[in-house]
């Protein structure tokens, strides 16, 4: 691929998306946009980008360029001290704030473990607790990844650290032994709305305020300006007292948001 083709891509795709793509990722970017090559016809990657930046081809071709971009790096209760702490913390302070309906967003939830690993812990807290009632948005860029998530079927290995308590409850195998995947329960399939969302839009769609939004490991990908405006605009999104989980190693320092430390990238709304 050329200079000038890389450039116009990581542009268009940083502008899309906010996703910075420097040139020491040229060879990456090669390589994941091969099958959308292959699938344009075209027969080399700059005779794609000619494709690509031809008139209208964009609003054709543009989801299913950033689907190949996306970095969808996921598992089941990833960065298990969160989910810890939101069961030993922030929900008994719901309930003596007597929140009776809890709204969580996933918001950048890939092929699925996140929001389900979140229904999994409000779910086995309402039913050993009488409550609170839950529901999960969960949204992603990639259109791909959002239809393994609606699926809820995954790998065997992939649920492996779902603690055995809750995979017996939440978790479906099936009767064949040769068949190596698993289903969510429809109990969980049914409490999570999936739907595609770009968090460069200038206001998020996610209806009435949060208690708990998700958006970890998204950050690390944007500059500091981007990065500034998006958690904004989360923070916009969550009820006074909610809270916001970023990634391990994500940073707001600086940013001069209305939230205060509560635990290990663990924020709170004033």
């Amino acid at each position: 691929m050329s200079s000038r083709n890389f450039a116009r891509l990581a542009a268009y795709i940083y502008e899309y998306s906010g996703i910075k793509m420097p040139e020491s990722k040229q060879t990456m970017l090669e390589g994941r946009l091969r099958r959308r090559q292959r699938a344009a016809g075209a027969a080399t990657l700059d005779a794609y980008c000619d494709y690509l930046f031809a008139e209208d081809n964009l609003a054709e071709e543009g989801a299913a360029l950033i689907n190949a971009v996306t970095t969808n790096k996921t598992d089941f209760f990833r960065e298990p001290g969160h989910f810890e702490y939101l069961s030993a913390v922030i929900l008994p302070d719901f309930a003596a704030r007597g929140v009776r309906t809890i709204r969580a967003w996933s918001a950048a939830c890939s092929t699925g473990p996140e929001p389900y690993t979140l229904a999994m812990v409000l779910d086995d807290h309402a039913e050993t607790h009488g409550g609170p009632d839950y529901g999960i948005l969960a949204t992603d860029l990639d259109t791909d990844v959002l239809e393994t998530a609606r699926s809820g079927i995954y790998p065997r290995e992939l649920v492996e650290p779902v603690p055995e308590h809750l995979r017996r409850r939440y978790i479906m195998t099936s009767r064949d032994p040769v068949r190596r995947d698993v289903r969510m329960v429809p109990q969980l399939r049914s409490a999570i709305g999936f739907a595609r969302l770009n968090l460069m839009e200038p206001h998020y769609p996610v209806g009435e305020p949060m208690h708990l939004v998700f958006c970890r490991n998204v950050l690390i990908y944007f500059d500091k300006p981007t990065q500034r405006q998006v958690v904004s605009r989360l923070v916009d999104c969550l009820k006074p007292g909610g809270y916001l989980f970023l990634g391990h190693s994500e940073s707001i320092t600086g940013h001069g948001l209305p939230l205060t430390q509560v635990a290990n990238t663990v924020f709170r709304k004033a």
